[in-house]
């Protein structure tokens, strides 16, 4: 049996962003046309070596209720013409917004492009009107520096939890 470790940080204000800003080429657009299958396609990419599972067994019914809901945001990264990484933002209850999906493409980890994507996840999620909490959840299972990203971008550990899978 395997031990799975959860971890949950939460940001309360813009102003506790520590951002990164050189961009080393990234450019981040926001998929303002929401197409389902071009979630499922960044899910896939981007999540295919962090074995994200979770939805790949969803409908498509599901996918489109999922991603082209109005709460829910995407945007994604872009180097050289090619998709970098991606995130969805969702806002919730009480002016909570999670970063549903954050990463980027295996062809990218290592460049040091993590830190700003990180810093203009952040900052999108604090324009949302009514934001007033961004919060995320990662794991052991996650790339090795992702917690520590998030911890340098200014979000606060509030919860770990232990699963066994």
């Amino acid at each position: 049996m395997k031990e799975v470790t959860i971890y949950y940080l939460e940001m309360h204000a813009a102003s506790e962003l520590n951002a990164k800003t050189d961009a080393k080429g990234l450019e981040i657009r926001e998929c303002v046309v929401k197409q389902f299958q071009y979630n499922k396609f960044l899910y896939q990419l981007i999540g295919g070596i962090w074995d994200w599972t979770d939805k790949l067994s969803e409908s498509d019914e599901e996918w489109k209720a999922y991603a082209e809901a109005d709460n829910l945001r995407t945007w994604v990264a872009y180097q050289e013409g090619s998709p970098a990484g991606y995130f969805e933002l969702q806002m919730q209850e009480e002016g909570n917004v999670e970063i549903r999906y954050f990463g980027l493409a295996e062809k990218f980890l290592g460049k040091g492009l993590g830190g700003f994507f990180l810093s203009e996840a952040l900052k999108k999620a604090w324009e949302w009107e009514g934001a007033k909490r961004v919060w995320v959840h990662t794991c052991s299972l996650d790339h090795p520096s992702a917690l520590n990203n998030y911890k340098a971008r200014g979000m606060k550990l509030y919860k770990t939890e232990i699963e066994k899978s």
